[in-house]
């Protein structure tokens, strides 16, 4: 049985420091007389049977203890040793503990702070020969670093300076070549002048004609408004008030504000201070500088109140010196600040008293600063640690001590993997007047965790744990003891045991989302129909849910009431239960029977018969031209998706379009029967349209793109994945259409090229010229393909794939250990 490794090693380290015979006893080893083991080998042996840590034992035992007779002490410490086993062997083993040294305890100090040290721990000299060692070396790391900045300062200096004068030199053998002659400096700034006049004339036309255009259309449309006179547009006072002209700015973003201010008399009310009160840098984050945010604070900090620096990763000191100024800032959003940390949350704190809300999402801080936040800010309501990994469970302690974030009523945890149940306990000791916790995407979540925050935490009315599969009834048990609003999604151990608790202890209960959760039955939804106030029901994917649950829970008491339901992929859900819908509910706003396979036309025509429905998503349904067309009779759906309708066409499209008038979100991937003719029907009505998706619809040309470039001023998402007929016109004309994201995946006409000079301006762009997957169903040319030649194409592109991984294996490019994995994946 081995030592512990303290002992062996240390014992080890001096024997080979202090001991000669030892020594000798090597060299003679070494030089290889028989009988005797190498130095390997002997140290081998000595290891593995723990006789350093007996020898070290014993001696310190004599040594100390002067006994009479060392052969019996000896021999009664080996009996002690050979009784207690060879783990609990340490130095001092073999010595009475009268004889030990007796150590104070150093208590009532600060030393436990200071150190790092437990309750009863002893202040040794190790420990301070330790901490002057760290002091040391972090003393000389930072000096060092200070000098290494300051010699690169110089360094840069330097360079720059020396750029700056060859730049001189340059230009000053230029200037003494081209004027050489009072001649040659004539004809040169005739030149020079000519071109001056030519390019100011070109550009002064240019706006002259720009301003002629926009006299002319306001001429038109506001007939009183303007006044032209030769070319020049006197502004009348406008007729809104100041509060409408405000409330108006307070729509456009920070960049539009800045241009507004430059244009007349009337926008100067950009420089009111109450439109600056709310300053969102997140809309231009990829375009902020430190020195434009220092400008806009500096100005206008005693107004700011609502703060949102989003994803800005170019901001760092100057600008968070600047926000420790707005002594007046409330809610603060420094999410995906990849710049902050301990330091800039210390610096910012320092002046920002008043704040309520905080998101520190995404960010790199630690325990430092959660200790921080109790002091400086006590009046704290929100709080957003999502995605925080580098603090820890005693972190959430801190919360409580000092003033205390007392008055904390939302907490939001998600993704922080690294809090386990004593995290969990701590939360109600440090902030027991928490209403609301989002805990979502931490898989390692488990029952233990919730009771423990169930035990004190009284006040809570929501908590979301969302991506929790070890959570069981036994979470909604104590969840439900306490009148909790719940969300769970993708969660194996749920079963309708929840469903009856949640009817029987939350009569006010509002949201229900158990999405994905596979044990959830008919029975379930029949428990919760007694329920009055459920206004959102989230289903999708619950599998064994059919027409014998959703049928008695759209009769039951909150039916009138419900205004979300999502049935997603619940297949065994028919055209009875959907047909009862518009019946009962009629005051639903979203419907989401997306992949229902046995709903047919005649459900999706009973559903175009409500009135209230305003987002509808029939994709993987057998709905048909006719149905569509009836869906758009009330004209108020805004959202409308049809993904993967085989039987939806252009005279379905153009149906539905004329009878809707305010349509701003339309996705038809994958229905490959549309033309351009339907989006040509839907730009023509509907010009706010925000979000298209065409992905896959094979027969879609540029005159598509042209339709919608020309028409929706509005849009921000546009995805053409697949329509392979595309081109870089396409691209042309979108260059002033969609604003934020684009994607453009197996479109093989479009260059790359195109794609870097057209896009440049958007947030999000994703592009590739590969030949379209089998799987959408179209050959080289966009034809649809039959279903049987479609299995052949996709089982060829399988085996092509087989080939090439066992062609690596066989030419012995893979390691052994991976074969069988390689096979596996493929097989």
């Amino acid at each position: 049985m081995p030592v512990p490794r303290r002992a062996a090693a240390g014992t080890a380290g001096q024997l080979q420091a202090t001991d000669p015979l030892l020594r000798d006893c090597r060299r003679s080893w070494a030089q290889g007389r028989p009988g005797v083991p190498e130095d390997g080998e002997l140290r081998a042996y000595f290891s593995r049977h723990g006789l350093l840590g007996v020898y070290e034992a014993l001696l310190c035992g004599v040594i100390v203890s002067h006994p009479e007779d060392p052969l019996t002490f000896l021999e009664e410490k080996l009996r002690e040793i050979m009784e207690k086993g060879l783990d609990a062997v340490l130095w001092y083993v073999c010595i009475d503990p009268s004889l030990h040294p007796k150590l104070m305890s150093i208590s009532e100090t600060y030393l436990n702070i200071l150190f790092g040290l437990d309750g009863e721990q002893l202040m040794t000299e190790e420990l301070c020969v330790k901490a002057w060692d760290f002091y040391s070396r972090n003393l000389l790391r930072v000096y060092f670093g200070r000098w290494i900045k300051y010699n690169l300062l110089r360094k840069n200096k330097r360079r720059k300076a020396k750029q700056k004068m060859a730049v001189a030199v340059v230009h000053y053998n230029t200037q003494t070549l081209m004027l050489g002659s009072k001649e040659t400096a004539t004809d040169f700034n005739k030149v020079y002048l000519n071109a001056v006049m030519k390019a100011w004339l070109a550009e002064a036309h240019s706006s002259l004609k720009t301003k002629a255009y926009f006299v002319s259309l306001a001429k038109e449309s506001q007939k009183g408004c303007f006044e032209s006179d030769d070319l020049t547009v006197r502004h009348k006072p406008s007729h809104l008030p100041e509060k409408a002209l405000l409330e108006i700015f307070c729509y456009i973003s920070l960049v539009d504000v800045e241009r507004c201010a430059q244009v007349s008399q009337t926008m100067l009310l950009t420089q009111n201070s109450s439109l600056w009160s709310n300053i969102n840098f997140s809309s231009v984050k990829h375009k902020v500088q430190n020195q434009t945010v220092v400008k806009i604070l500096q100005k206008w900090r005693p107004s700011v109140l609502h703060l949102n620096l989003r994803g800005c990763d170019s901001l760092h000191w100057p600008s968070f010196k600047s926000i420790r100024e707005c002594k007046n800032l409330q809610d603060f959003n420094l999410s995906d600040c990849q710049g902050l940390n301990d330091e800039s949350m210390r610096l910012i704190s320092e002046g920002c008293r008043a704040l309520l809300y905080l998101n520190l999402s995404y960010t790199d801080i630690t325990n430092r600063t959660l200790q921080l936040l109790p002091s400086i800010f006590p009046n704290l309501q929100y709080l957003s640690l999502a995605h925080c990994r580098k603090f820890t469970d005693k972190s959430l302690l801190y919360l409580g001590s000092g003033k205390g974030c007392h008055k904390l009523i939302y907490l939001d945890l998600s993704g922080c993997i690294q809090i386990s149940v004593d995290g969990f306990r701590n939360i109600p000791n440090s902030c027991s007047g928490i209403q609301a916790l989002l805990i979502t995407k931490m898989p390692g979540l488990t029952d233990r965790c919730i009771q423990a925050l169930v035990e004190k935490c009284h006040q809570i009315k929501s908590v979301v744990f969302l991506d929790s599969p070890h959570l069981s009834d036994t979470t909604f048990k104590a969840l439900a003891e306490c009148k909790l609003v719940v969300s769970i999604e993708g969660n194996n151990q749920s079963t309708d045991l929840s469903f009856k608790l949640m009817s029987k202890c939350c009569p006010y209960l509002r949201h229900i989302h158990m999405a994905d959760c596979q044990k959830i039955t008919d029975a379930g939804l029949s428990m919760i129909s007694p329920l009055r106030h459920i206004h959102v029901l989230s289903v999708g994917d619950c599998r064994r849910i059919s027409n014998l649950g959703v049928r008695p829970f759209v009769q039951g008491s909150s039916g009138a009431k419900l205004r979300e339901l999502n049935l997603t992929n619940c297949i065994p859900v028919t055209d009875a239960s959907v047909t009862e819908i518009p019946q009962r509910c009629h005051e639903l706003t979203y419907l989401n029977p997306r992949y229902c396979e046995n709903v047919t036309e005649a459900g999706i025509r009973a559903l175009g018969l409500m009135s209230s429905l305003i987002s509808i998503d029939v994709s993987g349904t057998s709905v048909s031209d006719t149905g569509l067309g009836v869906l758009g009779w009330h004209g108020k759906i805004k959202e409308l998706s049809i993904s993967e309708c085989k039987n939806i066409s252009d005279t379905g499209i153009q149906e539905f379009c004329k009878g809707i008038k305010d349509l701003e979100y339309f996705h038809v991937p994958y229905c490959p029967q549309l033309t351009d003719e339907a989006v040509k029907a839907m730009a023509l009505h509907h010009h706010r349209l925000t979000s298209v998706n065409i992905a896959g619809c094979s027969k879609m040309t540029v005159a598509s793109i042209q339709y919608l470039a020309a028409a929706c001023q509005y849009l921000h998402f546009l995805d053409v994945l697949s329509c392979i007929h595309l081109t870089d016109k396409a691209l042309k004309c979108l260059w002033k259409g969609c604003k934020q994201t684009l994607k453009m995946l197996y479109c093989r006409n479009i260059a790359k090229e195109a794609v870097l000079k057209y896009t440049a301006r958007l947030e999000k762009q994703e592009h590739n010229d590969a030949d379209a997957p089998a799987w959408l169903g179209y050959n080289w040319d966009g034809n649809i393909l039959p279903l049987q030649l479609k299995k052949i194409y996709v089982r060829a592109q399988i085996n092509k794939s087989f080939k090439e991984a066992l062609q690596i294996i066989l030419t012995g490019a893979c390691p052994p250990s991976s074969k069988s994995a390689i096979l596996k994946q493929h097989h």
